[in-house]
């Protein structure tokens, strides 16, 4: 799945690991979101989502129908 995790972490001035801390997760975790090898549950979408001050799951995260085959 695809994300705008590094996007709106830079406008934040976050790194990965100050981001991860924020959600209960790792450096690596956050890197393997950012990068697409890593679908988040719903309860850490929500989680990031809130932490990037944002709204709305959709506004992070790219859902493609092809993410559910």
């Amino acid at each position: 799945m695809e994300t705008k995790i590094k996007l709106f972490r830079r406008i934040r001035g976050i790194t990965q690991e100050e981001l991860g801390n924020a959600v209960g997760v790792t450096r690596q975790t956050i890197n393997a979101l950012e990068n697409a090898r890593y679908n988040p549950s719903l309860l850490l979408a929500y989680r990031i989502t809130k932490e990037l001050g944002l709204n709305s799951i959709e506004d992070v995260f790219i859902f493609d129908e092809g993410d559910l085959k």
